[in-house]
């Protein structure tokens, strides 16, 4: 480049990806909180894909349940809670107090905001009376430690009262106040979700107190958090970073500025990478295969995703909403899908014109092996179900 930023190409991003990610042979990692520190965040809105993008990742896949839920419920080394763009992420729990400050102050003022003017507007009681019902609620959580809505609305009553949202209009429903209330204290910070009711696919869930944290500034929060995702996933563009983080442009260069981001030139314009992080990444020494789950984090780690996704493949691998079900990669790029059938088989397709040959496809078989061998008689059906997928598994 003329104006002296080196120039990061499609190669090279691939294989930042697959070594960063975790995902080439040689870069797996030994623990789930390895896989969570590399990537910054799991998403954590279908409880499986947890389990499935650390399985993906770990050198040894057969204790990916055990290992995670050790992670998640004993050690609580790895916290479930609300982050960027109001999504339930897996984070490692060093990183709780950052993302709190960073992006869930802001979007628990107006989880709580919209709360109370819902309640108000369906002559539900006031914000004093809130207060006491959470106060209560809380109380009650401590002193059982863990439980569910319904527990807890046992020692507080109150939380079962029901008012209509949005009286109406055609989206018109009826909330519990312990339904729309934990939400707001878990984007606060001051529960978090805990041991599900069932498997690790199960969407029932226990509450918890959240685990203290200091209360950090946000503008260097947010920082701490851009820092560490272009140390994962960069080099990303301005808009990648709008996206993920779902702040405004002023503090994503606000804190591209504080960390001292490099600029680089991408195919699609200019690019950012941490700080010292511009020179030459090779790519692995041999090609590789993953099968990622709905969601999976590499999958949606940019909102830019041409340089590892076809446009053809899109309509197959996402649903209306922008949700990406399971993908299969070859080198560095999607190439197709995957899904299990009833019976537990794993399968997958490649469209035709996505470029792989026998050893791509003798990779993926084993990955499709690799993957069965230790879901066992699980059975994982994606919450946000896509076109291939869903035909996949019929």
């Amino acid at each position: 480049m003329g104006d002296g930023r080196r120039h990061i190409g499609v190669a090279e991003r691939r294989a930042r990806l697959a070594l960063r990610q975790r995902l080439a042979g040689g870069a797996r990692a030994g623990s789930p909180e390895e896989v969570a520190s590399s990537l910054v965040a799991l998403h954590g809105t279908d409880p499986s894909t947890v389990f499935l993008a650390v399985g993906a990742r770990l050198a040894d896949p057969a204790k990916t349940v055990g290992v995670t839920e050790r992670a998640l419920y004993e050690d609580g080394s790895l916290v479930r809670m609300h982050g960027m763009r109001h999504t339930v992420f897996v984070f490692p729990a060093e990183l709780t107090a950052v993302v709190h400050a960073s992006t869930g102050v802001v979007v628990a003022a107006r989880e709580r905001a919209a709360l109370l003017r819902d309640m108000a507007a369906a002559g539900a009681p006031d914000a004093a009376w809130l207060a006491e019902v959470e106060e209560s609620a809380l109380a009650a959580l401590a002193r059982r430690g863990q439980a569910t809505a319904a527990e807890l609305a046992r020692d507080e009553p109150r939380l079962k009262e029901r008012f209509v949202y949005a009286a109406g209009k055609s989206y018109e429903g009826v909330h519990t106040v312990s339904t729309r209330l934990l939400k707001v204290l878990g984007t606060e910070g001051r529960v978090v979700r805990g041991r599900p009711l069932g498997s690790w696919t199960s969407g029932q869930f226990r509450w918890a107190p959240a685990p203290a944290h200091p209360e950090l500034d946000p503008a260097g929060a947010q920082a701490e958090l851009l820092g560490r995702w272009l140390a994962a996933c960069g080099p990303a563009t301005e808009e990648d970073l709008k996206w993920w983080t779902g702040w405004r442009v002023t503090e994503v260069r606000r804190a591209l500025a504080a960390v001292g981001a490099q600029e680089v030139s991408l195919d699609e314009g200019t690019g950012y990478v941490a700080a010292g992080d511009a020179g030459p990444v090779a790519a692995p020494a041999e090609p590789w295969a993953a099968l990622l789950p709905a969601l999976d984090p590499t999958a949606m780690g940019w909102r830019q995703r041409d340089w590892h996704l076809s446009p053809g493949l899109r309509p197959l691998l996402f649903d209306r909403s922008g949700n990406v079900g399971p993908t299969v990669w070859w080198d560095g790029r999607v190439v197709g899908g995957w899904a299990q059938r009833p019976d537990g088989e794993i399968v997958w397709r490649v469209p035709p014109g996505e470029g792989t040959g026998r050893d791509a496809e003798a990779a993926i078989a084993a990955e499709a092996e690799r993957l069965a061998s230790w879901v066992g008689s699980t059975r994982i059906t994606p919450r946000f179900r896509t076109p291939l997928e869903r035909e996949l598994s019929a």
